[in-house]
């Protein structure tokens, strides 16, 4: 029921003998009559504007009416009991009266009719409670989806952990906090069992005082508020950090009070528990003051401005942390998942330049160059790309489609792959190997010569025809020897397409013998069209196969689920030998 009941009335009226009948049960208010000709407001300054719920009786017959509307007007405690010879007709609006009754109405009825409009009164009052808890439940709502929101397109940690701990403030009005992580330690030996949970305080923030901060690490144990409230997952709300109630088992300490000068007060430390109730941080507000925008300067403020923490408040603040828990979980995972990304590009990286030992570090030096390349467009405010801009996800496509651009690379022969001249090593060994074999049959049969001349011939004559023999035989060593390193010479890649490899063709028309005694070429004709590649160490067929490594990129790259932030890495790295002029491939 509502306290400090008013029964109004004007003096000298009729009303007043119903009133003061009642003056057990309510407070009386005696009403100065305003002047009969008078409209005047002067009576309205006479009512204590406090609020209280109130009954005015007034005679509509004899009373001023117009000073009955001054003195109604805008007040929504206040409920009016007409009383007239005849009802329905006065000069009030119906609007304007709680009920009307008639001058000679039984007691039993006015004191039933004033109960109701005290009850009426009431109604309206936890009706109004009730729109305004409301009013404030949906504000909170849509303040916490907000923050919700705002934690959830975070994926910076040290961003997200900032974030959460100025929210929790603002919503909690609270001067200054700090925000613990729980972690795990470093791995104890084998068989030594788990590693050990510990706290680390992350981060701290204060509106009324600036003072050097540090991460540290801390036990995670129940001396501590923190440390209590991560092992128990419960909250502690105190009006008093300096008072705290005999048994609990933590302290504060007082060490940061003492060397700043600050004077922490109330406090408040919350779980930051997901879901599944596991405790990954620990929230400490502290200060709540009464005007947010107030700096904590003295004692003297200290005293005026803090107080508890507001039940409302502590609610509001555990959602943000459960919120504020999921969304350094997601954060968290997030991370891990790029990093787990992360080693996997570089796995491929690595295999792709085992592959082609020649070409190591390849693909990181395209990283950098494209990605210093893309941050210099981006910062450059005139010529064709000043307007171009890339976000920090276009930069990460880059980055990775950079790395990942030649993977493509595991799909192309090896032989093709790491092929550095025209012919391939095996090729150039059969050359060699035939070149000698020239030279020895060369040297045989020549031997075979100077022997049957001995046989045949005189001393003096046979003398004479050997060193024809060695002197032929010489010329045509140097002359096989002069082929071999010009062979070894076109076998170059060729910078240039040139094309003077006429000697190509007189080299293969020259003929041995071989063990068989099958006539053969100095060179194949395979041989003669690799060693005539006019630029390069590739000839056509090859080129394309090489070529193919995009394709083999792209259709590897479209395997894996992007997510839509980097979703165009395949078509990047799917592009890296096209030109501005289209004029690449594929």
């Amino acid at each position: 029921m509502l306290s400090k009941q008013e029964l109004w009335f004007f003096a000298g009226s009729s009303a007043a003998r119903l009133a003061r009948s009642l003056g057990r049960r309510y407070r009386l208010r005696l009403i100065p009559r305003p002047a009969t000709h008078k409209k005047s407001g002067s009576a309205e300054k006479k009512i204590p504007l406090d609020g209280a719920p109130a009954v005015f009786l007034a005679d509509l017959d004899r009373d001023n009416l117009d000073a009955v509307r001054t003195l109604l007007r805008g007040r929504e405690t206040v409920r009016l009991i007409g009383i007239a010879r005849e009802l329905g007709r006065n000069g009030l609006a119906s609007a304007d009266l709680f009920a009307c009754l008639p001058q000679n109405a039984p007691r039993m009825l006015v004191e039933k009719t004033i109960a109701t409009a005290f009850a009426n009164l009431e109604l309206a009052e936890r009706e109004r409670a009730a729109r305004e808890e409301l009013r404030r439940a949906e504000y909170e709502m849509d303040e916490l989806n907000r923050i919700g929101v705002a934690l959830s397109s975070t994926r910076d940690v040290n961003d997200l952990l900032q974030m959460i701990l100025s929210k929790a403030r603002e919503i909690t009005g609270a001067d200054a906090g700090s925000l613990y992580l729980v972690e795990k330690g470093q791995a104890q030996e084998a068989g030594a069992g788990p590693a050990e949970r510990r706290l680390r305080f992350k981060l701290t923030q204060n509106d009324s005082l600036a003072f050097p901060f540090a991460e540290s690490i801390m036990p995670l144990s129940e001396n501590s508020m923190a440390g209590y409230v991560a092992l128990q997952g419960e909250v502690i709300q105190l009006a008093d950090a300096y008072a705290i109630p005999a048994g609990r088992p933590y302290r504060l300490n007082p060490k940061f009070d003492q060397e700043s000068g600050y004077r922490t007060r109330s406090m408040l430390t919350l779980p930051m528990k997901d879901v599944k109730e596991e405790v990954h941080g620990v929230l400490q507000l502290i200060n709540c003051k009464r005007d947010p925008a107030v700096k904590l300067a003295s004692a003297e403020v200290i005293e005026r401005e803090v107080q508890p923490f507001l039940s409302r408040t502590v609610r509001m603040a555990l959602s943000l942390a459960s919120q504020a828990a999921v969304a350094y979980e997601n954060s968290k995972l997030y991370e891990d998942i790029e990093t787990l990304f992360e080693g996997f590009v570089n796995a491929a990286v690595t295999a792709i330049e085992q592959r082609d030992p020649t070409t190591s570090g390849h693909s990181h030096r395209v990283s950098r160059m494209t990605v210093g390349l893309a941050e210099t467009v981006d910062r450059v405010d005139r010529g064709s790309y000043s307007g171009v801009r890339f976000t920090r996800e276009q930069m990460k496509e880059i980055r990775y489609a950079a790395l990942l651009h030649d993977f493509g690379k595991v799909g192309v022969r090896e032989e093709v792959l790491i092929k550095a001249k025209k012919l391939y090593p095996g090729q150039l060994a059969i050359v060699q190997n035939r070149f000698d074999y020239i030279r020895k049959e060369l040297e045989a049969r020549v031997t075979q010569q100077k022997l049957r001349v001995l046989l045949e011939r005189s001393r003096e004559e046979a003398l004479e025809q050997v060193g024809l023999l060695d002197e032929e035989c010489k010329r045509q060593l140097e002359e096989i020897d002069d082929y071999f390193q010009f062979i070894l010479q076109v076998n170059e890649p060729t910078v240039l397409p040139a094309g003077k490899f006429d000697r190509l063709i007189q080299i293969a028309q020259e003929s041995y013998v071989d063990p068989r005694g099958v006539q053969r070429p100095f060179l194949l004709p395979e041989e003669v069209r690799y060693l005539s590649i006019p630029k390069g160490s590739l000839d056509n067929d090859e080129r394309l196969q090489i070529e193919s490594h995009v394709v083999h990129s792209f259709n590897f790259l479209m395997q894996i689920p992007w997510t839509k932030e980097i979703r165009d890495i395949p078509w990047i790295a799917r592009a890296h030998h096209e030109k501005l002029n289209g004029s690449g491939y594929p």
